[in-house]
């Protein structure tokens, strides 16, 4: 399941849409729900749209209200734009969960741990190897090196 944009895509329309609407990432997934699986099925008729409309859509049909998190503005660094944040995150579900299995790893992987983890720009996790982020997932912990 390497390199699968549709779920590229995916989690790059979640973490849009959480910064847009200042929601936690697992909670836009929850609020999302069932459209989850339409939005993997179709990413790639959906990549078409500009991500902001797509985004509008089902933040309109999904009724995404704004929220008052905030992780973007505490961070005294450049912060990575959503499609950087998407990739490490569809990497991470691809290299932890079988193909067949992905929507449940979205789902898992924004409720874990982890996430957060991820999410603190303040840290150099987000841009640590592939292999390396799989595997601190599988162990429960930040492995040192």
């Amino acid at each position: 399941m390497k390199n699968n944009s549709n779920l590229f895509f995916v989690c790059s329309l979640i973490e849009y849409i959480a910064r847009g609407t200042k929601n936690r990432r697992l909670d836009v997934v929850r609020q999302l729900g069932d459209d989850l699986s339409r939005i993997y099925k179709y990413a790639d008729v959906f990549h078409c749209e500009p991500i902001e409309k797509v985004a509008d859509d089902f933040i309109q049909k999904d009724n995404i209200s704004d929220g008052n998190y905030d992780n973007l503005s505490k961070y005294k660094y450049t912060i990575p734009d959503y499609w950087d944040i998407g990739e490490v995150f569809a990497r991470l579900i691809e290299d932890c969960y079988e193909e067949e299995n992905v929507i449940k790893g979205i789902k898992e992987v924004y409720a874990s741990w982890m996430a957060e983890k991820i999410l603190n720009f303040n840290s150099d996790l987000y841009y640590q190897s592939r292999e390396y982020l799989a595997v601190c997932y599988r162990e429960g912990e930040i492995l040192l090196a």
